[in-house]
């Protein structure tokens, strides 16, 4: 039988507030545990929670970002349960009234695929604290500094239907909240963490299956594997004659396994109610419109901007907005160099490449905007030649220098100049003579693989530092005389 999966998403967005939801604590990340949690935190006696005005202007400029309705009303609920780093016994969230409604985010897959992703609604609500594993022997530490950060938690409808869409929503989102600045997107640290929703079903059948939730991904190559790894395992159970349990798991990204958490609970376990301490919180059409005129360049208006503006394919302007620091890397380099596709090219391919290995990011990477700049005007004007600059990339992103610096102290400069270039061809010429007449009695249409040969020897000779197309050109007219 052949199976269709079926994705939707519950992505936690950390707001980056300077302070909670319902408190005047630090949201800030990496203090000691408990130094950031104060009376309303902790849910003591006598405490009653302030709503925080910055939360709401965030959830909104999201909202307008991802062409949802906006709540003019909405309103705090209680979801009750237990949890040992839950201190009030329930979470302060949103269910019937949310900020944030329907709204949809379309997604470019590549080779001219499109698709649009439903939001279901977006919600406002305080995080819980953290359980710490490490370093206690047979007991769990609790860290409360992140009980009442404010998130929202986006929902989507079950739009995707592979991991593929599911990692691109993802990654979409990630820009959208990073461009806004309204998170700051550092997945390793919980900023965004993924509830992935995977059933399967018969390919033609618009039925549901029983889906299962997998919890707390914090990266997107998490993501991947743990979908493929719950559909593959979804399949095999329904092919043994199984039934799906609808359940909570977890993925373990070191082991590539993934494990049963607890059955899944629905909406009226929580036995929610509307939070007594909080106001339903009213937003007018003039509150709405000055946060709509405060927001920066979302990542779609500005791969427009890039394809009119430098000439970018609509492909390479997604890659470079996808993030704002590789955005602003672009602009700042090609402002420098005056080589937009170049410059494209390099942050797309070998920096790409550099950063993925160093497991950086590009505004912390040594090579700086200048650096790639003085490295693609080299390139330009003829002093490297593509193979070479790789070495200069190399030695720049190993901090030996500028391009110049590198070129010089190395000797790495393209050799363009006629003459020499003859000499090496005649050289070639003497020293390879059964090539050369192979090469003149046959036929055009089989010269341009022969003389690669040549080119290859050249190449060698000059310790790759020949200008191709001289070479080649060279090359040509001595053969063929």
């Amino acid at each position: 039988m052949q199976w269709e999966t079926v994705i939707g998403l519950e992505v936690h967005v950390q707001l980056a507030t300077k302070t909670k939801i319902f408190s005047g604590a630090s949201t800030a990340f990496g203090a000691e545990p408990n130094t950031q949690a104060c009376a309303i935190d902790l849910a003591l006696p006598g405490t009653l929670p302030v709503a925080n005005e910055e939360a709401f202007r965030f959830a909104t400029m999201f909202g307008l970002a991802v062409n949802a309705e906006i709540g003019k009303r909405s309103v705090f609920e209680r979801k009750n349960y237990f949890y040992p780093d839950l201190p009030k016994g329930y979470q302060t969230t949103q269910l019937a009234e949310p900020i944030v409604g329907a709204g949809f985010v379309d997604l470019e897959l590549g080779e001219g695929r499109t698709k649009r992703v439903r939001i279901h609604h977006a919600h406002l609500e305080e995080d819980a604290g953290k359980s710490l594993h490490e370093d206690f022997a047979g007991m769990s530490g609790i860290d409360l500094n992140r009980a009442g950060t404010p998130l929202i938690e986006v929902v989507t409808e079950p739009d995707m239907r592979s991991a593929e869409e599911a990692v691109a929503f993802a990654k979409k989102l990630h820009s959208i909240v990073t461009s806004l600045e309204i998170c700051d997107g550092e997945m390793s640290q919980g900023s965004m963490r993924f509830d992935v929703n995977i059933s399967i079903r018969p390919k033609g059948s618009d039925k549901l299956g029983t889906r299962t939730e997998t919890k707390n991904l914090n990266s997107f190559k998490f993501m991947e594997e743990a979908i493929a790894l719950e559909v593959e395992r979804q399949i095999d159970v329904l092919e043994d004659g199984g039934k799906i349990t609808q359940e909570t798991r977890l993925y373990n990204g070191d082991t590539k396994k993934a494990r049963s958490m607890r059955s899944k609970e629905d909406s009226n376990d929580y036995r929610y109610f509307p939070c007594p301490d909080l106001l339903p919180v009213i937003l007018d059409d003039a509150y709405i419109e000055s946060v709509r005129q405060q927001m920066p360049e979302l990542p779609e208006a500005k791969r427009a901007r890039f394809v009119e503006q430098y000439g970018l394919s609509s492909y390479d302007a997604g890659q470079i907005t996808m993030d704002k620091f590789t955005a602003a890397f672009f602009e700042a380099s090609t402002k420098i160099s005056g080589e937009a596709k170049l410059t494209a090219n390099w942050i797309m391919a070998d920096l790409g490449a550099y950063l993925n290995r160093t497991e950086q990011r590009i505004d912390q990477s040594p090579v700086t905007p200048e650096l790639l700049a003085g490295l693609v005007v080299r390139v330009k004007d003829g002093t490297l030649s593509s193979k070479i600059a790789k070495q200069v990339f190399e030695a720049i992103s190993n901090g030996e220098g500028d391009a110049d610096t590198i070129i010089e102290t190395k000797g790495l400069k393209q050799v363009s100049d006629t003459g020499a270039l003859e000499k090496i061809i005649d050289d070639i010429i003497a020293a390879n003579t059964a090539q050369v007449e192979g090469y003149r009695a046959a036929a055009e249409d089989k010269r341009a693989k022969m003389l690669g040969f040549f080119v290859g020897q050249a190449m060698k000779a000059s310790k790759g530092q020949a200008n191709p197309q001289v070479l080649n050109e060279l090359l040509i007219k001595k053969l063929n005389g």
